[in-house]
């Protein structure tokens, strides 16, 4: 008995396998993206999961996806205390020390903190910031200049070695002021 074009073997049971996966990873990607569990939603206490927002910078809308997540398993979060936890973490997080953390961390400032607070938290968080990217520039030319040393101790034409010793150089001056600019920075935190 012959098949006739509908067997199942070949490419097409592959494709419709890697199609299934697809979903599969997609549907649990959706799923860890998710504000909360099923089961965080279930036993919430929502003063303190506003605390804990408010205390990691979280902008007012994480309400909103805490209330999408949850209201996948029919619990609707307590707004009042929610807001009530909130106002409370945000006071811990608007400060001027954390600012600083923040910004040398390079992490981003999503303008949740009140007028009173956001002028202080943001000097230093500035200031900070200030110190991450000069660090990060600092590492992005010392990795240039490693694969620059790479490459040169690969080269085999003499004009190749040559012009990779003259972008070595210019290298080693570019880090020479980025240290600068690091140390510079980081006297601005004093």
């Amino acid at each position: 008995m012959k098949y006739s074009a509908l067997s199942f073997n070949g490419p097409d049971i592959k494709v419709k396998a890697a199609r299934c996966l697809m979903a599969i990873a997609a549907t649990a990607l959706l799923g860890a993206c998710a504000s909360m569990s099923p089961e965080e939603c279930r036993t919430a206490d929502w003063y303190e999961q506003g605390m804990r927002d408010g205390a990691n910078g979280e902008p007012r809308s994480r309400l909103d996806a805490h209330r999408e997540a949850c209201g996948k398993v029919g619990v609707v979060p307590n707004i009042e205390q929610y807001r009530d936890g909130r106002a409370i973490g945000i006071r811990k997080y608007c400060t001027a020390d954390n600012g600083l953390q923040q910004g040398r961390k390079g992490s981003t400032y999503q303008n949740v903190c009140p007028p009173e607070l956001e002028s202080r938290f943001l000097d230093r968080y500035n200031a900070g910031y200030r110190v991450y990217q000069a660090q990060q520039r600092l590492e992005q030319l010392d990795r240039e200049s490693q694969n620059k040393q790479r490459e040169l101790s690969k080269a085999k034409d003499d004009d190749a070695r040559a012009r990779l010793r003259r972008e070595l150089k210019d290298l080693d001056r570019r880090l020479y002021h980025a240290r600068d600019d690091v140390y510079a920075a980081e006297r601005q935190l004093r």
